[in-house]
């Protein structure tokens, strides 16, 4: 029998883990407090010795061995990112996942969620922004990094792509630079800046974080524009290009017509591949 990948086996908004939490605890020698986020792969909870634990799921199927997210941004400069303080990992072998629980700095300021949250924020934080993504790209690993818990790669920006758009011209990849890999709103916080869930980051095509951002702020136009304006070096180049298409194939490839995204998704790609094509 094939095994589910255990994002489809475990889901943390549903399963009991209070043997995990427990473990956790002890191995950290510290306790939860009552402030806890669940997510589907993650639970993140404030001790009570004022630090802020994440404890994730990660299947067998994903251990890429090249260890874990957060303990390695420890390295990066520049990037306002919540000091790493202790983690703990093991193999659960009833389970068939591997867990780690990481525990950092307390950030108590609020994740920006949406796009919409996005248009009041001021211009110190998009300087703040601007200067941090800058010293992203050009920060030195040798991780690959893993949108959505798989590796980016030549191959899988291609497949995207040409699911949906098979005679697409001029799709290659040119530039790598460092990634946070799952930049959306939910992992900013305004108006003071943070970048939260670092599990992801990597090398990655130059452009693919502000792809991300400029994608997921499509449904409020002011705010993708000054995404665009401010990471206009990292989409308006032909790896930009290609990352933006590659976001707009991936919802195109699923979505159906009552999709709020699908049209603006649609004629956002058009333009890109008219462009990419146009390119020598």
């Amino acid at each position: 029998m094939i095994q589910l990948p255990a994002s489809q086996r475990l889901d943390l908004r549903t399963t009991d883990v209070d043997d995990v939490l427990s473990r956790v605890q002890s191995a950290l020698q510290l306790a939860m407090t009552t402030q806890t986020v669940v997510k589907r792969r993650s639970i993140g909870f404030r001790s009570d010795r004022g630090t802020w634990v994440r404890v994730e799921c990660r299947g067998l199927e994903r251990d890429g061995g090249q260890g874990w997210g957060l303990e390695a941004a420890r390295t990066i400069v520049g990037v306002p990112i919540p000091a790493w303080r202790a983690g703990v990992s093991w193999l659960d072998s009833e389970r068939e996942v591997l867990w780690r629980a990481d525990e950092t700095e307390l950030i108590d300021e609020a994740p920006i969620g949406r796009a919409k949250s996005a248009t009041d924020l001021p211009e110190s934080w998009w300087r703040a922004f601007g200067s941090a993504m800058d010293q992203l790209s050009g920060h030195i690993t040798t991780r690959v990094a893993t949108p959505d818990c798989e590796p980016i790669t030549i191959e899988r920006v291609e497949a995207a792509i040409r699911a949906v758009y098979p005679g697409a011209v001029g799709v290659r990849i040119d530039e790598w630079a460092t990634a946070h890999a799952d930049l959306t709103w939910a992992n900013i916080t305004g108006p003071g800046l943070w970048f939260l869930d670092w599990e992801d980051h990597g090398r990655a095509p130059r452009g693919l974080d502000a792809a991300v951002l400029w994608f997921g702020s499509l449904a409020v136009p002011d705010v993708a524009q000054r995404v665009c304006r401010e990471l206009r070096c990292d989409l308006d180049c032909r790896t930009g290009r290609v990352m933006q298409l590659f976001k707009c194939a991936e919802l195109l490839g699923w979505a159906g017509e009552d999709e709020p995204l699908r049209l603006p998704a649609r004629r956002e790609a058009d333009r890109l591949l008219a462009q990419l094509a146009a390119e020598p």
